[in-house]
């Protein structure tokens, strides 16, 4: 049978930032900014609670990543509506890319061991009234 676990992360969804550095003497000290460790810690809590009880997977995986975006408040009734019946696509930042590394580097040792098991990552950006993150794990057998 093929494990499967689904959840949801409610809110704007956020790209992984890039490490900053921070010199102190003569050493360079790396950190990840606290916006991105915050959203990360929300990830891994849901994703925790998804898991229940069942430990990290050790097998090939896929995930499905569908990226919510709230529509601007700036936009017209006009715009909005062709926002959210998918006639224009959300361009804007964040990057698809950004919003799947900080869920694949949030759910490593709880979904999964390791984000190299994914074999398959599939993403998809829309427009909805809801912003929020909607991610499906299985395994990846077949």
């Amino acid at each position: 049978m093929t494990f499967m676990t689904t959840f949801q992360v409610f809110g704007n969804p956020q790209g992984k930032a890039r490490p900053r550095f921070r010199h102190t003497g003569k050493f360079v000290q790396t950190y990840t900014p606290q916006k991105t460790r915050a959203y990360e810690d929300e990830i891994a809590i849901c994703a925790r609670e998804a898991m229940g009880s069942s430990p990290p997977l050790e097998t090939p995986i896929s995930v499905y990543i569908y990226i919510a975006m709230p529509v601007p408040q700036s936009y017209s009734k006009k715009r909005r509506e062709a926002c959210l019946s998918n006639d224009e696509k959300p361009i804007k930042k964040p990057d698809a890319d950004n919003v799947a590394k900080a869920f694949l580097d949030s759910m490593n040792g709880i979904v999964y061991e390791d984000d190299s098991q994914v074999t398959q990552l599939f993403i998809k950006k829309t427009y909805e009234s809801v912003a929020k993150v909607h991610v499906l794990v299985k395994e990846d057998l077949e």
